[in-house]
């Protein structure tokens, strides 16, 4: 909105108190004062009312705010109304200017309007390509936002007209794929003053709603104004902060509203919007024979393969035959006890054939030997001592004094002596 003159800064009125109470009618005034000061202004905003009676000298309108929900009441003479060039109904965007007016007896603010103008075609393309420019510089048309739709999605929201076409295809198509697809479906204006509004408020209850896994806004075909709120920012900014998948089918092939750009994905109708949030029921049963059929060859295939493995393992000598291996085992184990067996054997005959040369050596060469050839051992035996081998050996003749006691050793016994007289 812009001002042709706008008026200088008053000062503060005189201040109230409970004791000093404005009334109604001072309050009215000075609103009125100040509103009056004010310039005539350029407003432009979209018309969701006209009433222009017959037989009345005033038409009266109600301009709205497309991207916020604010409204103005306009007045302006009905033959402003009726003879303009192009028809002035609800729903259009125009561009009024008029004068601020606040009205004592009722209280209310209106604009009166002096002149009405249409916004053009050319007018609208325009600031539809700037709208488009600026969400795409702000990211909300880059393919990584982009979400993809779920396989098999449990209930599908619905957004459109009521009792259209449109609706009609989407839920025609969708259940000739796939009869037992489920779907909440949502009757809102898609053209006119009130539809931006309502296919927000729509929306934002789908989005909220846990069942809902994809959300479908779909319209036919129709002129740049009828698709006009598709392009709306408001609901472009919704699409694109909504956290389910939304999906746009809007128009006919060669209608591409802003929505198609924010919405996870595009569809160019409707009928193709019910081909694709749902798989087809014959296409999947034949995927899933297929899979089926492949599965049985690969597992019968890795069965033969296995089973062939098996055979050859088992034809193998060792597994064909095996206690032949354990015979030809234990024949090798027998052998070696006996190895072992007669290797112990040769060596005692050789340690007993050993001891009994050095048994024969030693019996030669002991005291029994010389004994059994003739020999005696003669030993001294001393006073009060018990004769026995521990006696002293008797060396010499020297030893043996007259009277010494003797005890004479031979082979087979011994013989207690006396000396009587030793010779030299």
């Amino acid at each position: 909105m812009t001002t042709d003159n706008l008026p200088a800064r008053t000062p503060n009125p005189p201040a109230t108190s409970a004791e000093q109470p404005w009334p109604v009618r001072t309050v009215a005034r000075k609103v009125a004062g100040w509103i009056d000061k004010l310039g005539a202004v350029w407003v432009e905003g979209q018309l969701t009312q006209v009433n222009a009676r017959p037989g009345t000298g005033t038409a009266f309108l109600v301009l709205r705010d497309p991207a916020a929900d604010v409204s103005l009441t306009l007045t302006c003479p009905i033959g402003l109304v009726r003879g303009a060039e192009v028809p002035i109904v609800e729903g259009s965007r125009v561009i009024v200017h008029g004068k601020p007016t606040f009205f004592l007896g009722r209280g209310t603010f209106s604009l009166r309007v002096d002149e009405i103008r249409s916004v053009g075609i050319g007018e609208l393309l325009a600031r539809i390509e700037r709208l488009r420019k600026l969400l795409a510089a702000e990211g909300l048309f880059d393919r990584e936002r982009k979400r993809r739709l779920p396989f098999l999605p449990r209930q599908i929201g619905l957004i459109t007209g009521r009792a259209s076409a449109a609706e009609h295809d989407v839920v025609s198509n969708a259940q000739n794929r796939w009869p037992a697809v489920r779907f909440r479906i949502c009757h809102t204006a898609t053209q006119g003053a009130l539809a931006v509004a309502q296919l927000i408020e729509t929306l934002e209850m789908l989005d909220r709603d846990p069942e809902t896994d994809v959300i479908v806004i779909a319209r036919g075909g129709g002129s740049v104004e009828d698709l006009l709120p598709f392009s709306d920012e408001a609901l472009c900014r919704a699409v694109a902060t909504a956290r389910t998948p939304v999906v746009s089918a809007i128009g006919h092939e060669p209608d591409t509203p802003l929505l198609d750009h924010v919405a996870d994905l595009r569809c160019s109708t409707p009928t193709a919007a019910g081909r694709t949030i749902v798989p087809d029921l014959a296409e999947e049963s034949a995927r899933i024979a297929g899979l089926r059929d492949r599965a049985r060859r690969a597992l019968g295939g890795w069965v033969d393969r296995e089973r062939r493995l098996l055979d050859s393992l088992r034809g193998r000598p060792v597994l064909a035959h095996p206690h032949r291996e354990l015979d030809r085992r234990a024949q090798d184990v027998l052998g070696l006890r006996q190895s072992a067996r007669n290797s112990i054997q040769r060596t005692l005959v050789e340690r007993t054939s050993d001891l009994s040369h050095l048994q024969s050596r030693l019996t030669s060469l002991g005291p029994a030997a010389t004994l059994a050839r003739g020999y005696a051992v003669v030993q001294q035996v001393t006073n009060g001592a018990e004769p026995g081998a521990g006696s002293p050996v008797l060396r010499s003749v020297a030893d043996a004094t007259p009277g010494t006691r003797l005890r004479i050793r031979l082979a087979d016994g011994a013989i207690p002596a006396v000396v009587d007289d030793p010779e030299p």
